[in-house]
This record gives C-alpha cells, sequence and structure tokens, in this order.
C-alpha cells in the first residue's frame, strides 16, 4: 500500500470510530505501531485535527471535514454494479434514487476519473418487471 493510501485510510478509520488505538490502526493496515506513529504525527502536522496520544488512542476532532472523497477504481466499479443491482431487483420506487446517488458519485470524482464509471467492464443485466400484474 502506497503511504498516501495509508494516511488515507487511517483518517477513514478515524472518521469511522470514537478512539482508535495505534495497535488496532497497525492490525488494520497490516503495518508496525511505530508506522502508525510517524503517519498520525505527519497528519497532525498537515492540518488534519488528530486528538489523542501514543498508549491512549486516537480520534478526529469531528469538525474535520476530508474533501473531496476520493474512491478506489474497485470502490466505484461496486458502486456502478450494486446501484443498477439495486434498482433491478427492488422495482422502479428506487430508481431516481439509484440515478441521484450515481450521479453524486460521478460529481465526487475528480474530472480525470469521471471516465472510470463509464469504462467499468461490470454489467447488470435489468430484471424490471411489471409489478402491477
Amino acid at each position: 500500500m502506497r503511504r498516501a493510501d495509508r494516511l488515507f485510510q487511517i483518517v477513514q478509520h478515524l472518521r469511522a470510530r470514537r478512539l482508535t488505538t495505534a495497535a488496532q490502526l497497525a492490525q488494520w493496515l497490516s503495518v508496525s505501531e511505530r508506522t502508525i506513529y510517524r503517519d498520525v504525527r505527519d497528519l497532525s502536522i498537515s492540518g488534519v485535527r488528530v486528538r489523542g496520544e501514543a498508549g491512549v488512542g486516537y480520534e478526529l476532532d469531528r469538525s474535520y471535514e476530508l474533501r473531496p472523497i476520493m474512491f478506489t477504481p474497485e470502490e466505484i466499479d461496486a458502486a456502478v454494479f450494486g446501484l443498477p443491482m439495486v434498482e433491478a431487483f427492488c422495482g422502479p420506487d428506487l430508481t431516481p434514487h439509484v440515478h441521484s446517488a450515481l450521479a453524486k458519485i460521478s460529481l465526487a470524482l475528480p474530472s480525470e476519473r469521471r471516465a472510470e464509471i463509464d469504462a467499468t467492464r461490470l454489467f447488470a443485466p435489468s430484471f424490471a418487471a411489471d409489478r402491477k400484474a
């Protein structure tokens, strides 16, 4: 895993929990605790509001926002494949929400990554049936 990806993952883990120890982060990210300590220090220096200390745990200041959302290519594939499956199996009531979610995902991506949505090789068949019958 690249260091930038690891730093991003640390922030994501800290956003998801109240208090997270370096040991937990090290286990989840398959690195040493010492690497986590260095990464947390570097995140703090770069302006990410991390509170806590070694041996106690870390938490992210709740007012901190991480923008823009960065999706991995696999997450894009999952959304582009999964949302049409939801539409296909759950019927027309969710159709506008599926299209809205896909549009939001597209807008959250940098312009150079938006093409990945159209380029996905995954295909979700449509089984839409008339449910009134």
